[in-house]
C-alpha cells in the first residue's frame, strides 16, 4: 500500500507550500482565521514529517495507519479546496494608499463580507477536523513502523546469505537460456582483464534469472564471487536526485563480508567496525580483498548510472587476474555507461511464441501435474496476455493451476479471460520514488491500447502539480525527466519518435495498465468509468475522472458520484454521461475533451465559470466559437483548440496573463487561427502554433509579437522571427511570401532548434549557416539542388540530427513541377548529395508526389542511420552504398502510384537488401492512402 503513504505525503506537502502562499498575501479576514490557518499549517507540517518516516520506513501497514493516512489525505484537500476559494473569492481585494483607494476598500470590505465570513466559517470547521485527526492518532495507537517492521533495505543480516530476488506467488522462472549462455561465456571464461557486462530489459524478462544462471554456471572458475540486490540496499529519497547519503556502503558492507568469508585465512576481527567505515575506506578495503583474486561480481537491479558508476569505481583495474562484474537493469542509460567503459551490453528479448507454450505448459504440469490439458489450449490468448514476458508466463501458469485445483471445470480456455485479472502483480512498480508513482498512476486516465502524446501527459503532469521545482531546471525539463526515467524503467514504452529523435509518443503495457488502474482505485487517486477494467463504485469524493465510455449506466454513475470536489477529468469520445453535471465541477484544474464531438456553446459557457481551470483541451471537438467569457479563466495555462473550427479568439483573452501554450490550427482544413491584439497580451506565452499573419496586417500589431520574450515555440503560416524562439514553422502555401521575405531578414533567431519553411522557397536563407543550435530542418522540395545541399554540409551545424525535404501532395501544378524540373536540370540532370559535412545526421527524409533523380556521394553524411522515401513517383536513388552508418530504409509509395514506380521501388529494395555491410541495413516497403490525405 505505498500509495497511501506517497499520495498523502504529496497532498500534504503540496497544501503547507500553499497555506504559507495563503499567510503571506494580505488578505483581510474574519478576525481569527489567521491563526486558524497557522494552527492548520503547523499542524500539517507535523503530519507531513510523521508521513515521510512512513514513507522512508515502506513496510506493510496495519488497517489503522492506512485510515489514517487516508484521513490525512482527505482534510488535507478539503484544506485545498478552501485555500483555492479564498484565493479566488478574495482575489480582487484593493491595493495601495490614496483616498480612492481607501473607498475602494471599504466598498469591498462591505460587498465580501458574506464570503469572508462563510470562509472563516469553514477554516474554523477544517482546524477542527484536523485537530481531530491528529488526536485520533493517539488515541488509537498509530506509530511508526518497528525496525522489524520494514525500513530501508539498506541492512544486512548476519552471514549476508545470498538469497535469491523476491518472486511472485511462489514460482521459479527458468527460460530457455541456452543461446544466451554461450554469447556471453566468453566473459566468465577468458582470463587477464577486468570486464563489465550489462544485462538490460523490460522487467519480467528474466535479467535476473539469467544472470543467476551464469553466476551458478562460472562461478566456480572464480577464486570468490559475490551477488548484492542493489535495489534493496539503495534506499534512495528519488531516482532522479543526486543528493544521496551515503548511496552505497550498504552494498559494499555486503561485498566485503561476502568476499571475506571464502577466505582461508579469514579473520572475525577483519570486519569490526564495518558498519561504521566511510564509503572511500570500504572502498579500498573491498579493492585490497580482490587484489590478488579472480573473482566474479553480481550486482541485480542497478536503477541509476550515478549508483552504477560510484560502484565501478570500487573495483580494481590494476588486478592482474582480472574479474567480472555483471550488473542487471531495467535503464538502458545504466548498459550505455557501462558499454562506454569498454563494457558488454546483453539486451535480453521476450521469448518467441514457441518458447512462451513450451514454457507454460511445463509450469502449470509442474505446479499440478493432473492438470495437464488433453489438448492444444489457445496459444494467442497466452501470446496477447503475457507478451513474451517469462515472468508473467510463469504467474499466469501459477495462478490457472491454484484456480483450476479449486474448481471442477478443467478445459484452460475457460479460465485464461479470468486469470488475466490477476497477471499485473509488478513488484517493479513498489522501487518507484513518489514522484515517479505518481506520475505513473495518472497514466491510468488513458485507456488501454491508446497513445498519448508526451506533450499533452507532461503538460497534464504539470497542471495537476506533480512535478516539484528542481534546482537549475525548469518545470517542464523536469517533467521530461520523470518522462524518461518511466521509459527507461520499461514500466511505459516509447511508440513514436520525432524525426529530432525525441519521444513523441508513449504507451503503457496492458498488464502495468491494469495494475495502476487498480491501486489508483483503491486509493482514490483516478476513478475510470467505461473503461476497459471496470472499477469500483466509490460513494466518497472523487478526485479525478476518467469517462472512457459514454452509455445510460456511466451516466448514472457519474450523477452518483460526490462531483463537487473534482479536479480533473478526461472524456474520451463525448460528453453524454456529463451533460447534467458540468455545471458542479467548480475547482477544475484539469478538464481533457479531446475528442468529444457533443459539446455544445451552452456547456462552454459553464466551463468558463471553473476558474481554477489550468488545462483545457478542445482538440478534435466541433466547436466552432470560444465564448467571451474565456477571459474569466485567469488561471489557464494550456488551451488545445487544434482540429477545430475555430478561428478568431474574442479579445478577452488579454486576461489570461497565465497561459503558457495557445495550440491552434487545423492542418487537414487548412484553418489557422488569426493573430489578434489580444494574444500578443498573453506574456507568459511560451508556444503558439497554428496561427496566420496576413497580407495586409497590422504592422504595429506584428511588433508587439516581440514583447513575447519567453516565447519558444511558434508555427506560423507567413514570417516573423524574434530572438528567443527555439522552435519556427512558416508555411507561406505557395504566395512566394518566403522567397520575398526570408533573405530579407537580417538578424536570424539564433537560438532556434527547430525551423520549418514548407513553402515556395527556391534556396535556402543565407543566415540558415549561422543556426548552431538547430536539431531538425524541414525545408521545401523546391529548394532541393545540389547547392542547396553543398551550402547545408558546409556549414557549421553540429546539432542538425533530423533533415527533411517535403512537397504538400496538394501541389501538384505546373509552376511547381517545373521548380523541380529545373532544379534537376541545374544540377547535370541528378541532385548530389556531397561528400563531408552532416556529422550528426541521423535522419534524412524525402517526401513528396515525384521525387528528382538521387545520388549519395562517396563519404556522403557519414552519420546517416536511416533514411525515409514518400513518393508517388521516383526517378532513382543511387549511392546507397556510399552511406557507411546506413541502418534503416523505409520506402512508402503513393496508393495512386503507377505501376513502373511499383517496379521501380521493388528493385530499390532489392538493391537496398543487398548492400555487402555487417549488418545489412532492413529495408521496409510500405504504402499511403494520397486520396485520404488530399481531403
Amino acid at each position: 500500500m505505498d500509495l497511501v503513504v506517497g499520495a498523502s505525503n504529496d497532498a500534504v506537502k503540496s497544501l503547507v507550500n500553499k497555506l504559507g502562499s495563503l499567510l503571506a498575501q494580505e488578505y483581510t479576514l474574519i478576525r481569527g482565521a489567521r491563526d486558524d490557518i497557522q494552527y492548520i499549517t503547523d499542524e500539517l507540517a507535523s503530519m507531513q514529517a510523521f508521513l515521510n518516516r512512513l514513507k522512508r520506513a515502506q513496510g506493510n501497514h496495519d488497517e489503522k495507519r492506512l485510515d489514517w493516512m487516508k484521513q490525512v489525505s482527505e482534510v488535507s484537500y478539503d484544506i485545498e479546496d478552501c485555500v483555492d476559494d479564498v484565493d479566488h473569492r478574495l482575489s480582487g481585494e484593493p491595493r495601495g494608499s490614496g483616498i480612492l483607494v481607501y473607498l475602494h476598500k471599504k466598498w469591498y470590505l462591505v460587498t465580501t463580507l458574506y464570503a469572508r465570513h462563510c470562509i472563516a466559517t469553514e477554516i474554523g470547521n477544517l482546524k477542527t477536523r484536523a485537530q481531530h485527526v491528529s488526536e485520533r492518532r493517539m488515541r488509537y495507537g498509530v506509530k511508526e513502523l518497528e525496525n522489524n517492521d520494514g525500513g530501508p533495505a539498506g541492512a544486512i543480516a548476519p552471514g549476508d546469505i545470498i538469497a535469491p530476488p523476491p518472486q511472485l506467488i511462489g514460482t521459479t522462472e527458468p527460460v530457455e537460456l541456452e543461446d544466451a549462455k554461450k554469447e556471453l561465456e566468453p566473459w566468465f571464461t577468458e582470463e587477464g582483464l577486468q570486464r563489465f557486462l550489462a544485462i538490460v530489459g523490460f522487467c519480467g524478462l528474466g535479467k535476473t534469472t539469467l544472470a543467476m544462471e551464469l553466476y551458478r554456471e562460472f562461478g566456480e572458475k572464480f577464486e570468490c564471487r559475490a551477488f548484492v540486490l542493489a535495489s534493496k540496499k539503495f534506499h534512495l529519497p528519488t531516482v532522479l536526485s543526486n543528493k544521496w547519503a551515503k548511496p552505497i556502503t550498504p552494498t559494499l558492507r555486503s561485498l566485503i563480508k561476502q568476499v571475506h568469508e571464502q577466505q582461508s585465512s579469514a579473520s572475525k576481527n577483519d570486519l569490526v567496525g564495518i558498519e561504521n567505515r566511510s564509503e572511500e575506506d570500504l572502498k579500498k578495503k573491498l579493492a585490497d580483498q580482490l587484489k590478488k583474486k579472480r573473482y566474479l561480481i553480481l550486482i541485480d537491479d542497478i536503477w541509476s548510472v550515478f549508483a552504477w558508476e560510484n560502484i565501478r569505481d570500487s573495483f580494481n583495474k590494476k588486478n592482474e587476474k582480472g574479474g567480472t562484474i555483471v550488473v542487471t537493469t531495467r535503464f538502458k542509460s545504466v548498459s550505455e555507461s557501462c558499454r562506454r567503459h569498454q563494457g558488454h551490453v546483453y539486451e535480453h528479448q521476450p521469448l518467441h511464441d514457441g518458447y512462451s507454450y513450451g514454457l507454460f505448459l511445463e509450469k502449470i504440469s509442474s505446479v499440478a501435474s493432473d492438470l495437464c490439458p488433453a489438448r492444444p489450449i489457445n496459444g494467442g490468448v497466452i501470446k496477447k496476455a503475457c507478451r513474451g514476458l517469462p515472468l508473467a508466463i510463469v504467474v499466469l501458469a501459477g495462478l490457472m493451476a491454484s484456480k483450476m485445483k479449486s474448481q471442477s471445470k478443467t478445459n484452460l480456455d475457460d479460465h485464461l479471460a479470468q486469470v488475466g485479472e490477476d497477471l499485473s502483480k509488478f513488484h517493479c512498480y513498489d522501487h518507484l520514488p513518489p514522484d515517479l508513482k505518481t506520475c505513473l498512476l495518472y497514466m491510468s486516465m488513458f485507456p488501454k491500447g491508446c497513445q498519448i502524446s508526451s506533450k499533452r501527459l507532461i503538460r497534464r503532469w504539470i497542471a495537476e502539480g506533480f512535478i516539484s521545482d528542481k534546482l537549475g531546471k525548469t518545470v517542464q525539463e523536469s517533467a521530461k525527466d520523470c518522462l524518461n526515467e518511466l521509459i527507461s524503467s520499461n514500466l511505459i514504452r516509447a511508440v513514436n519518435d520525432s524525426s529530432n529523435g525525441k519521444v513523441k509518443s508513449c504507451q503503457i503495457h496492458d498488464m502495468v495498465l491494469e495494475y495502476i488502474v487498480s491501486k489508483s482505485s483503491d486509493e482514490n487517486f483516478i476513478t475510470v468509468v467505461g473503461g476497459h477494467w471496470q472499477t469500483p463504485f466509490r460513494s466518497y469524493k472523487v478526485r479525478r475522472l476518467s469517462v472512457q465510455k459514454s452509455d445510460g449506466k456511466e451516466k448514472e454513475k457519474v450523477e452518483r458520484m460526490k462531483l463537487s470536489h473534482f479536479r480533473s477529468l478526461t472524456a474520451l469520445g463525448s460528453l453524454r454521461a456529463l451533460h447534467s453535471t458540468l455545471h458542479k465541477f467548480q475547482i477544475m484544474q484539469v478538464l481533457d475533451l479531446e475528442g468529444c464531438k457533443d459539446l455544445s456553446f451552452k456547456q462552454l459557457m459553464k466551463i468558463c465559470k471553473m476558474h481554477q481551470l489550468k488545462y483545457l483541451s478542445l482538440r478534435q471537438t466541433d466547436v466552432k466559437e470560444i465564448p467571451s467569457k474565456i477571459g474569466r479563466l485567469e488561471s489557464l495555462e494550456v488551451l488545445d483548440i487544434r482540429e477545430t473550427s475555430i478561428i478568431k479568439l474574442t479579445e478577452s483573452v488579454d486576461k489570461l496573463q497565465k497561459m503558457e501554450h495557445l495550440l491552434a490550427g487545423n492542418k487537414n482544413k487548412r484553418h489557422a487561427l488569426k493573430l489578434t491584439e489580444g494574444i500578443t497580451k498573453m506574456m507568459a506565452l511560451q508556444t503558439l502554433s497554428g496561427v496566420q499573419i496576413c497580407i495586409g496586417f497590422s504592422m504595429e500589431l506584428l511588433r508587439a509579437l516581440q514583447n513575447l520574450t519567453n516565447l519558444k515555440k511558434f508555427n506560423i503560416y507567413k514570417h516573423l522571427s524574434s530572438c528567443s524562439l527555439k522552435y519556427l514553422a512558416i508555411d507561406d502555401d505557395f504566395m512566394g511570401f518566403l522567397d520575398t521575405s526570408l533573405n530579407a531578414s537580417q538578424v536570424p533567431p539564433e537560438h532556434l532548434h527547430t525551423l520549418s519553411l514548407p513553402g515556395k522557397l527556391s534556396q535556402v536563407p543565407k543566415w540558415i549557416v549561422s543556426l548552431h543550435n538547430l536539431e531538425k530542418l524541414t525545408l521545401s522540395l523546391t529548394s532541393l539542388t545540389t547547392d542547396t545541399l553543398l551550402v547545408l554540409a558546409e556549414a557549421e551545424l553540429p546539432e542538425l540530427f533530423s533533415l527533411i525535404f517535403s512537397l504538400d501532395s496538394t501541389k501538384r501544378d505546373a509552376s511547381v513541377l517545373k521548380i523541380l524540373h529545373d532544379n534537376t536540370l541545374k544540377s547535370g540532370g541528378m541532385i548530389f548529395v556531397p561528400s563531408g559535412g552532416f556529422t550528426n545526421l541521423k535522419l534524412l527524409c524525402f517526401a513528396a508526389p515525384v521525387l528528382p533523380p538521387l545520388s549519395f556521394l562517396e563519404g556522403a553524411m557519414p552519420g546517416l542511420q536511416r533514411i525515409e522515401l514518400r513518393f508517388r513517383m521516383v526517378e532513382g536513388v543511387y549511392g546507397l552504398e556510399n552511406l557507411e552508418s546506413l541502418q534503416q530504409v523505409h520506402l512508402t509509395i503513393s496508393s495512386q502510384a503507377p505501376e513502373d514506380a511499383r517496379t521501380k521501388a521493388s528493385q530499390f529494395k532489392k538493391l537496398a537488401s543487398k548492400i555487402h555491410r555487417k549488418p545489412a541495413p532492413s529495408v521496409v516497403l510500405d504504402e499511403y492512402n494520397e486520396s485520404s490525405e488530399q481531403k
